[in-house]
């Protein structure tokens, strides 16, 4: 499995929510999804959580080349998306 986490800021959030939501719809339908979604900090409402799981890396290639993931990228400079800092890993689903 591959997770990707990190964060990003976004300027106008309220702006960019319907593009968000369709977005991350999208991505949860892809091949592939286990597991998509952003949360907004309670202490600092500009700053975005993202957490993704992917069955391989296969997937989350297909899902950066997306048309909606394309789309959410060219929205950026309109709703002032800054500091994206994003991590990937393996990892091993064990239940604990």
């Amino acid at each position: 499995m591959i997770v990707v986490e990190g964060t990003i800021r976004v300027a106008d959030l309220e702006r960019a929510r319907s593009a968000i939501e369709a977005m991350i719809a999208a991505s949860r339908a892809e091949a592939g999804c286990i597991d998509y979604g952003y949360a907004v900090d309670l202490l600092d409402p500009h700053l975005v959580r993202v957490s993704e799981k992917w069955e391989s890396r296969a997937a989350l290639r297909a899902h950066g080349a997306s048309d909606h993931i394309r789309a959410w990228r060219a929205l950026w400079p309109s709703i002032g998306v800054s500091d994206r800092s994003l991590r990937m890993y393996e990892a091993v689903a064990e239940p604990i």
